[in-house]
């Protein structure tokens, strides 16, 4: 103690840094502990808010994957929407489409069916898969008829699945047909070439990795594309001929099949559509049942959330890059 107050005697200047040093550590320790104290504060505001919006929302939930709204009990119309691009995990996706026409064709007091349609195509997998299902759904509900109503746009794969229905109406000014198959990517070489930038790909296949679109083309190579893209857009036609039959004036018209698209107008001389008229035309004075019940399979307001989160950029990145497969458009 004695040495300890003889140097304090002998240099104050260095007992007053220490002191405040010390003041220093303390301080920072007390705002250590107060950010942790509102840490744990702001973590448990976010914890009850994400639980109060899961409390808030789950009623919602059975309504938003059901999709029906309740009619009078006396007799309704049907209507399901075919929008956007028809592709797995869309809105108008397979799955969401023949899951409404289901319980549309299922429900006691429907009359008749809609499919209300604005859409620029998309897969031929899921659009056969509609069109398949709407066939049979027909056999087994003769008394039921489907109608599939136009507004914007009915092109190349939404075509696809209202050829499937017993009436096509569309506006006269809507945009119909397109009945042809594409497949588009981008090719890199040039660029690539320019960088200075090798690809190297290791494959067991000849041809495993003749969609690369770091690579130049080869002849061989597009001739066989060309030839699953001719393959697609056969079966694309059989099914609208199947699906429209005579009605269809494919053989005074050949064009019909070349991927161009045509006014409603223009599509009712050519036998692309049997009339002009909007959804609520058709429910009223085709189906005779101006009530209309929604039957649209509607998104969670949690896959709504998690969409605009950007879940599947990826996803779409890698198609866009050129690895997507054939598509009614």
């Amino acid at each position: 103690m004695a040495d300890e107050w003889k140097a304090e005697k002998a240099d104050p200047e260095d007992a007053k840094s220490w002191k405040l040093l010390e003041k220093t550590l303390l301080a920072g320790v007390q705002e250590q502990r107060r950010a942790r104290r509102w840490g744990i504060f702001f973590k448990s505001l976010t914890f009850l808010y994400l639980f109060g919006a899961l409390v808030l929302f789950s009623p919602l939930l059975k309504l938003s994957s059901g999709g029906a709204s309740e009619s009078s009990g006396s007799g309704h119309t049907a209507v399901i929407d075919v929008r956007g691009m028809i592709a797995d995990k869309e809105s108008a996706s397979a799955d969401n489409i023949v899951g409404s026409l289901r319980k549309a064709f299922e429900d006691a007091n429907t009359r008749g069916v809609i499919l209300r349609i604005n859409s620029p195509g998309g897969s031929p997998v899921q659009s056969g898969y509609i069109y398949d299902e709407i066939r049979r759904l027909r056999g087994e509900y003769p008394a039921i008829k489907l109608y599939a109503v136009i507004s914007d746009l009915g092109a190349s794969g939404a075509y696809y699945i209202a050829s499937a229905a017993d009436e096509i109406y569309a506006d006269k000014a809507s945009l119909v047909g397109s009945i042809g198959v594409t497949a588009a990517g981008f090719g890199f070489v040039g660029i690539m070439e320019k960088l200075g930038v090798d690809r190297r790909v290791y494959t067991s296949g000849e041809h495993k990795a003749f969609l690369d679109p770091f690579q130049p083309p080869k002849e061989e190579e597009a001739l066989f594309w060309k030839g699953v893209l001719d393959t697609t857009h056969k079966q694309f036609i059989d099914s609208v001929k199947q699906g429209r039959g005579e009605r269809l004036k494919w053989q005074q018209h050949p064009e019909l099949f070349s991927g161009l698209v045509w006014s409603g107008e223009q599509a009712l001389e050519l036998g692309l559509v049997d009339g002009l008229g909007s959804t609520s035309y058709v429910a009223r004075e085709v189906i005779g049942q101006k009530e209309m019940v929604d039957f649209t399979t509607q998104e969670s307001p949690f896959d709504r959330f998690a969409k605009r989160l950007g879940a599947s950029v990826a996803e779409h990145l890698a198609l866009w890059m050129g690895f997507q497969g054939p598509s009614l458009r």
